[in-house]
């Protein structure tokens, strides 16, 4: 059995989230700089250099990922590292001063849905009285926590962490204890969910929690396995994590006693 948590950290995008892809240049997205740049540069140029600078850009969070404690770009250096560099400096100059809308529109997935089980699983934690914490990496976190609002979600969580906003980035531990200080309960105490390994369950580790716990996505499927890591416990969908709650505190080891005073 796993240890009884006193809170969830939990990672956004194929935990609390579907994250389907999309095209890597959002055709609104391209007509939003072409109107941005009035003309600077071709939209056939806008196009390629949004496809190649999302590629590149996941590169380099692979990349930095294997680093010790890697930390967010800002969202300017996004632009003008990943793909306005060939731009002309007029165009490059008005990303720049709009690179926080851009960020969130490159960001913003309209097929985002709540993963199956979540709202059952978060509410059930609410219930017994489990602070949460969102703990995500993303070029702008704006945009995950209009999602959460649009679903009704966000009033569960204490805090909510993007690496945009607060700097570093899973693996890099902070970003999971800035969340452990912000609902109050010792990292230890904290259960801590996500879908990859090698960014989740690895800041897991790093970070002390007393379990950490991979959801599965099509993220998940698509890593290679990393040796000597491995979560505490494997799930589905909510669903799965509903039933590890319920398992973990509702039946808790003997002499527990929920918080709030549940029995």
């Amino acid at each position: 059995m796993l240890r009884t948590p006193r809170a969830l950290l939990l990672d956004f995008g194929g935990v609390l989230a579907d994250a389907p892809p999309q095209p890597p240049a959002p055709p609104g997205l391209v007509r939003r700089l072409a109107e941005l740049v009035d003309g600077a540069v071709p939209d056939e140029q806008i196009a390629r250099d949004l496809g190649e600078g999302a590629r590149a850009y996941t590169l380099w969070r692979d990349d930095v990922g294997r680093a010790g404690d890697p930390v967010e770009l800002p969202h300017a250096q996004v632009w003008a590292d990943f793909v306005t560099r060939s731009w002309p400096p007029e165009a490059r100059d008005a990303v720049e001063r709009e690179a926080t809308p851009l960020a969130y529109a490159w960001t913003w997935r309209e097929a985002w849905a709540v993963r199956p089980g979540i709202d059952e699983a978060l509410r059930h934690a609410a219930d017994v009285g489990l602070p949460m914490a969102v703990v995500s990496n993303t070029l702008c976190g704006a945009a995950h926590r209009d999602f959460l609002a649009a679903a009704g979600l966000s009033g569960l969580f204490r805090a909510e962490f993007y690496s945009d906003e607060a700097g570093p980035r899973k693996p890099n531990p902070e970003l999971a204890l800035l969340a452990s200080r912000a609902v109050a309960v010792p990292i230890g105490d904290c259960w801590f969910v996500g879908d990859s390994v090698h960014r989740d369950i690895v800041c897991a580790r790093r970070a002390g929690t007393g379990a950490a716990i991979l959801m599965r996505s099509p993220r998940t499927d698509r890593e290679p396995a990393l040796a000597g890591v491995e979560p505490d416990a494997r799930i589905e969908n909510g669903h799965g994590l509903l039933a590890l709650l319920r398992q973990a505190v509702d039946e808790g080891p003997l002499g527990y006693a929920p918080p709030h005073g549940r029995s």
